[in-house]
This record gives structure tokens, sequence and C-alpha cells, in this order.
């Protein structure tokens, strides 16, 4: 049964944030960047692992991610959710079951032993697939899913992810080129606000975490990281 809940959209990303902030899975550091496997040096962190943990916020984000389908997806566009291994998973699993569709999860790679599958479920040809990632900073991750689907023979014309970076002009390039309408729920600029509105956090952070978000690459390389990707 679809529970979906349709909240204005820009509610749902300050709700979104503010349970974020509230069980503490981001974190601004201004002084001492956080280091990504990429080299980037980054005053933000996230880990929407956490969202699993708390089964009220749970069930609000899984219900806010469904609504964001519908709205502006549709009702009748998908056969199944499939999600990206490991932290698409779960998320994929209670997305499906609010919007009544079958669930697949997609490894990384293929698993080397007895069929070599790199998806695990049921899937026919042609199926109309919707690719969930927990997160995504500029899509690279969400496409290694994307074209597994694409090459088992799923269609995907869209991809969720209930966090977006939205500050890399590299991801919206990538949907594009890629031919995939990405949906999200909220992004740094929302959490940021809210950091802002409640005063979580002293002038200069607030700064710097701002400066970060306004050009990611130029902070990352004053400040330790790479400066180009």
């Amino acid at each position: 049964m679809i529970q979906a809940t349709f909240t204005d959209r820009a509610v749902m990303a300050e709700l979104v944030a503010k349970m974020l902030w509230e069980i503490k899975a981001v974190h601004f550091n201004a002084a001492q960047p956080y280091k990504f496997a990429s080299g980037m040096a980054s005053p933000v962190y996230i880990d929407c692992r956490k969202l699993l943990s708390f089964p009220r916020v749970r069930s609000t984000v899984m219900d806010f991610a469904a609504s964001v389908v519908l709205r502006e997806a549709g009702f009748e566009k998908f056969d199944c959710i499939a999600g990206g291994e490991t932290a698409g998973i779960p998320f994929a699993a209670l997305l499906a079951d609010r919007l009544s569709l079958p669930m697949i999860y997609v490894r990384k790679q293929p698993k080397g032993h007895g069929r070599n599958a790199q998806i695990e479920g049921n899937m026919p040809e042609g199926s109309r697939v919707l690719v969930i990632e927990d997160l995504t900073t500029a899509g690279g991750s969400m496409f290694k899913f994307i074209d597994a689907v694409r090459a088992a023979g799923g269609v995907v014309d869209h991809g969720i992810a209930l966090f977006y970076y939205g500050i890399f002009d590299e991801g919206a390039l990538r949907f594009a080129d890629g031919k995939v309408k990405l949906h999200y729920i909220a992004t740094w600029r929302d959490v940021l606000a809210v950091a802002k509105a409640q005063k979580l956090f002293d002038e200069t952070t607030l700064n710097e975490v701002e400066a970060f978000l306004d050009a990611p690459l130029a902070w990352s390389g004053r400040n330790g990281g790479i400066s180009s990707l």
C-alpha cells in the first residue's frame, strides 16, 4: 500500500535536514577538514546509513522518498526498485514496500562464481527500473549500478538519492548525458540553512562551509586537498 505523504517539496527538504542534524548524521569541521578517497578536502561529512537506526526518522524519510517519486516521475512508471550494494539495498527494500513494487539489488561487480550474477532478484527483460542510493555526490557510483541494470536488459530513466551533494557541475552533466532524471530530497544547502537558523556553529565555520559549497574544488585546494577532478 502506498503511504507517501504529499508534503511541500521545500518542507520535506528542511525536515530531512533537521532530522540529519538530530541523529548526528552530518558534521561540519572547517578547522580539520575531512579527507575523501578522491583526495578532496571537505569541511562537511554525511553518513546516511545512520537513518536506518532511527525508525521514526527512517519511516518519515522513506515516506518523503515515495512522495518525491510519485510527484516527479509518476504513479505507474516503474516495474521494480533497484538498490546499489551496499548502502542502497535497505532503502530499496523500504521504498519498494511503500510503492508496492518488486525489489532487486545490484552488485558493484559480478560475484565471480556460480551464475556470476551482478543483478540479484527477478528483473524481466525491458523492466523499468528505479535505482536508489542513500546519497550521491556527482553520480559516479550510481551510474555503475545504472549501467549494470541496462546491460542486463533493464530500462533506467530515473534514479533517486535520499541526499544529493548538489555542488558539482559534473554531476548534473553526468545525469544529463546518461539520460537519467535524478530525484532527491535534501542537499547540503538545506543542511547549511538549518545550521544557520539554529545557530549550530560559529560564523567562521558556517562561512567556510558556504565557501566550500560555492566552490568545492577551490576550497579543497586551499585546505590541503585536490583542486581538480
